[in-house]
Parts: C-alpha cells; sequence; structure tokens
C-alpha cells in the first residue's frame, strides 16, 4: 500500500494529487542508454554518428557533394567539445531551435522514402545528453544560400515540456571552411570554402579510445560506404603531464591527429522518391486512423489514393470482399467494418510497392568504396534485387575485398572476418552479435566457399565483409539504431546475397590455389635446370657459353609450360 510521508496510508486524492504527465524528453532524460548514451565512450560515437547523419541527409537532398569536417576537442579529462560542419543548404532561423532542442521533431518520421535519420531524436538527444552532463548548451552556426550572414545560436532543452530555450540568437559573417590534409596530417593544398552550410557544437562528458567502436572506425567506415563524401577529422587530447617532469617544466602540448577521406567518386547518389503507405504494412490500428484522417469521401476512394498499389478497381473489389459500400464516408466507418475492410486488404493479392523510394549504394560505389580504403588481391559486390517485408520495401548490398593481411591492421588468416554493419548507408558499431546481419553471415556455410569457419561462429580469414541493408523504414532493435531486427524476408536476403559473393571467392581462391601450386612446381623445376645443363654440357661437350644458352632456352621452355595442380 502506498504511504504518505507522514506514514500513514495515502488516499486516492493524495495519490490523484501527485500525478503528472511525462513529457518525452524526461523519459529519455532519464533513459539515455536507450539512444546509446550509456557510457561516455558511446556517448562520443553517437553525437557524431548522429550530426554526420543529418549533415549527409541535408547534402544529398540539396544535390550537393557533401564535405564534411568532424572536430573533437579534449576541454578536460573527461569532457569533449564535438564540432561537425558541413556544406549542405543550411538551416531557416526559425527551425534551428525544434531541430537541435525538441525531441521527435522533423521531415522524416512521416515520409516513406530512404534516409539516414527517421524519428527525429538524435541530434537533440546529443544535445540533451550535453546539456545533462556539462550543462552547456548546443551551439549551432547555419547560413542558408544566398544570405549575407549566418545566424548563431544558443539553445538548450526545456525537458519539462519538450520545448526549445534559446541563450542567445545573434548573426555573424561566417562561412564553412574545410581544410584537406596529407596522410603525414600537413595541410594539402588550399582550403575548400562553401557559401552555405551548417555547425554544431556540443560539449558533453565523454571518453575516448581506439579500436573497433570508436570514432576513428566510425569517419573510416563512413568514407567507404559514402565515396561521394570529402571527410575532415580532427582530434585534439590532452596528452598526460610526466610525472617525473620538473615543477617548472613546459606543459605537454595537446596530441593532435589530423586525416582527410577524399571522395572517390563524383556521383551524387540519387533522391530517392517518397511512396504512400502499402496495403500489407498497415495493421488494423493504423488503418483505422488513416480512414479518420483521409480526405476523400469515399472508401473507395480512399483505398486508392491513400495506398500504393491499390487501382480504383481494386479497391472496388476489397469493398465488396469486406462487405462494405464502395460510397461509405470513410469517417463513419465502425470498427467492426474496419476490421472486416482490414482481413479484405490481407486476403487480396497486391503489387509490391513501388521501389524508387530506395537509393542503393551500388556495385561500382561499393567496390570504389573498398579499394580506396583497403589494400586487397580480390574484391567483389552484389545489389540484390529490391524485396519487401511488411510493405516496406528494402534493397540488400553485400561487398566482399579478400585483404592483404601484411597491408590491414588486424586481419589474419587465423583471426575472423571483418563484418562492417550498414543500414541506409550508416555504419553499426554496436550490438553486433544481436544483428540480423551478423546472425545472417554466421549462418552461411563459408567452408564451402573456401574459408575455414568453427561452429555457429563467423569464418576465418583475412576477409572484409560489407553488409548494407536500404530501406524506407529499418527495422532497429531499439532506438539506438545499432542492430536490425531478425525478419525471415531480411534474413532471406541478406543470406542470398553472402552466398553469391562466397562463389565469386571461392573461384578467386581456386584460382589462386592453382597459380600457387604451379609456381610452386616451377620453383622446383628451376632449382634443377643448373644441374640439367651441366650434364648436357659433358655430353655434348659444349662451351661455356652454350651452357649458358643452354640454361636461358630451358627457362624459357619452363615459363611456356603450363604446370596444372
Amino acid at each position: 500500500m502506498a504511504k504518505r510521508n507522514g506514514g500513514g496510508p495515502a488516499t486516492a486524492e493524495s495519490m490523484a494529487s501527485k500525478q503528472r504527465d511525462i513529457s518525452v524528453s524526461e523519459f529519455f532524460l532519464k533513459n539515455r542508454h536507450l539512444l546509446g548514451f550509456d557510457s561516455p565512450r558511446r556517448a562520443l560515437l553517437t553525437a557524431v554518428k548522429e550530426a554526420v547523419d543529418n549533415s549527409l541527409d541535408a547534402c544529398e537532398e540539396g544535390g550537393i557533394l557533401p564535405e564534411i569536417a568532424v572536430e573533437l576537442e579534449q576541454t578536460a579529462e573527461t569532457r569533449f567539445r564535438v564540432t561537425i560542419t558541413d556544406n549542405g543548404p543550411g538551416i531557416v532561423k526559425n527551425q534551428i531551435p525544434k531541430i537541435f532542442a525538441k525531441l521527435l521533431y522533423g521531415s522524416k518520421f512521416h515520409r516513406l522514402r530512404m534516409s539516414r535519420g527517421q524519428q527525429g531524436i538524435g541530434i537533440s538527444a546529443a544535445g540533451m545528453y550535453g546539456q545533462l552532463t556539462t550543462g552547456a548548451a548546443t551551439r549551432i552556426l547555419s547560413r542558408i544560400k544566398g544570405a549575407q550572414v549566418a545566424h548563431a545560436m544558443s539553445v538548450q532543452i526545456d525537458t519539462r515540456q519538450n520545448k526549445p530555450a534559446i541563450l542567445s540568437d545573434t548573426e555573424q559573417d561566417w562561412l564553412p571552411t574545410f581544410l584537406p590534409v596529407n596522410a603525414e596530417g600537413q595541410p594539402e593544398g588550399d582550403p575548400v570554402v562553401s557559401r552555405h552550410g551548417t555547425s554544431v557544437s556540443i560539449e558533453m562528458e565523454a571518453a575516448y579510445q581506439r579500436g573497433r567502436q570508436s570514432v576513428d572506425e566510425f569517419v573510416k567506415q563512413c568514407a567507404i560506404v559514402n565515396p561521394h563524401l570529402s571527410l575532415h577529422y580532427r582530434m585534439t587530447l590532452i596528452t598526460k603531464a610526466d610525472p617525473k617532469a620538473k615543477a617548472d617544466a613546459t606543459p605537454a602540448a595537446p596530441a593532435t591527429v589530423c586525416v582527410t577521406y577524399h571522395r572517390a567518386i563524383k556521383l551524387m547518389p540519387k533522391i530517392p522518391d517518397e511512396i504512400l503507405p502499402h496495403p500489407h504494412g498497415v495493421e488494423l490500428g493504423m488503418l483505422m486512423q488513416m480512414l479518420k484522417d483521409t480526405e476523400s469521401r469515399t472508401v473507395r476512394s480512399a483505398l486508392s489514393s491513400d495506398f500504393s498499389r491499390v487501382s480504383a478497381q481494386t479497391a472496388l473489389d476489397i469493398c465488396e470482399r469486406a462487405g462494405i459500400e464502395p460510397k461509405t464516408n470513410p469517417t463513419r466507418i465502425a470498427h467492426q467494418q474496419s476490421e472486416a475492410l482490414y482481413k479484405a486488404i490481407q486476403g487480396t493479392k497486391l503489387m509490391r510497392p513501388p521501389t524508387d523510394c530506395l537509393s542503393p549504394i551500388g556495385e561500382a560505389q561499393i567496390l570504389a568504396g573498398l579499394q580506396k580504403e583497403l589494400r586487397a588481391d580480390f574484391f567483389t559486390a552484389v545489389t540484390r534485387e529490391p524485396a519487401v517485408y511488411r510493405g516496406n520495401p528494402f534493397q540488400i548490398e553485400i561487398g566482399l575485398a579478400y585483404a592483404r593481411p601484411q597491408e590491414n591492421e588486424g586481419l589474419g588468416n587465423e583471426e575472423p572476418v571483418r563484418v562492417m554493419r550498414f543500414a541506409n548507408r550508416v555504419p553499426l558499431l554496436y550490438q553486433g552479435g544481436a544483428c540480423a546481419m551478423t546472425k545472417a553471415v554466421v549462418g552461411v556455410n563459408w567452408k564451402s566457399y573456401g574459408l575455414a569457419q568453427p561452429k555457429d561462429a563467423l569464418p576465418l580469414g583475412p576477409v572484409v565483409m560489407l553488409v548494407h541493408m536500404a530501406s524506407v523504414w529499418v527495422p532497429f532493435t531499439s532506438e539506438s539504431k545499432d542492430a536490425i531486427a531478425g525478419y525471415a524476408e531480411i534474413i532471406d536476403e541478406l543470406t542470398l546475397g553472402l552466398q553469391e559473393c562466397g562463389r565469386r571467392l571461392s573461384v578467386f581462391l581456386h584460382k589462386r590455389h592453382h597459380e600457387l601450386e604451379a609456381a610452386r612446381k616451377r620453383s622446383y623445376i628451376e632449382m634443377y635446370i643448373p644441374h640439367l645443363a651441366l650434364g648436357l654440357k659433358d655430353i655434348l661437350q659444349l662451351s661455356d657459353k652454350e651452357e649458358d644458352k643452354v640454361v636461358t632456352d630451358l627457362k624459357k621452355m619452363l615459363e611456356k609450360t603450363h604446370l596444372d595442380v
């Protein structure tokens, strides 16, 4: 039984007085682990990921080849300032506070087309995490095309009301500027200056650590899966002072790492079209809500105008199967009629939804991205035909590289293959074991394609696998968007794509084995050529010059000889 502060039992009235609304901001503030802010290390990666996703989406929608700078600056032992700058179209002034300081606000949630962001949570959640851990506001600079100045704002989230609070709003002369660097981190060429773009800066409690789940790996994988992107990465760490140093010694300088991932191609991805919901992907409750909200005056016209792949004749057939008068006002459909309509829709054979809402990377672009960052002897890529799960179109792409272990860190014949997972061109670095992509890789019999594979585990070998899912709605297992749910249709498509790459890998390995075996046999014969020439010299009484000619002729004959296994 509930107790009051005084110790006595609570009453219905006292309990009612304590009830209040909970805003979405408050909920995620207390459950930030759901959004990928469960540790300082992961928080740093999540903040970078969300900002880069927004920048890439904005550039591509604006038809602009993306130029993005990622800057991490350590300001204290457990604090970092994360700054992401892009050359996108910029953001109009009145939208800045809502985009960066209001959860569940955006243009992507209600539309059915492929995009990196989906929920309208990411970048505002990063700002909220920074606000929670450091008390600092999110600072935004944005300049739209044709503007004379940029808008500079500092904003925070009012978590009680999920509303933005504007702390400062000024104008300043600012242009996004990007400085390319070479492999040694030195300036390379002239700075790239854009007349428009956006920069967001968030200070937060965070930790940096190298490895497969680091910001370093994220930006590298971004460059691979977005070959049209030019990405400038700069990180400045505070180096710890030497405890043996003298008290008056000069403090250690910050350690700075700079790298530019140059674009491999100048071809922009196709801008996907927005599509209507497919009837087979709509559940009963959603159908009822759509009938209430429709602008159509009849059930028949609502079905044909609000859904994809439903013609006027098909809509008439559905109404007849459900026992509903086609001219009935959809807003007056009762629950029982809605259920009959839903069952009739599910029992009607319809064309698959259109796939122009997708923008796959493409086989040539996958190869360009892999070849740009990996040293390998074999590359291949497969883009599957579009498929559907729960009425949502999706497309699977697989890239595979057989790398040279001596030239690629972390790859070896006895090491598990490296699986790089992507959803709508975004790297997924956490929860690999829970992801349908990893499960699909493990489920393929790689022994039949020439790789060793322990039971129920990833295969072994110097192989990098790029696995990408493009969809209008990626079925993530949680709001942190780290793993994809294992729908049977998705697993099947992943498996088919992996098997096709496996067959091509098998041909390469088989051919290479033949070549190595032939080279081994030739080396044995070459070892005995001088002895053979010496024997011929004695038998035929040849001169030293003639002996040299015999050796040369024998080697030429060997080169023309086909030595099979």
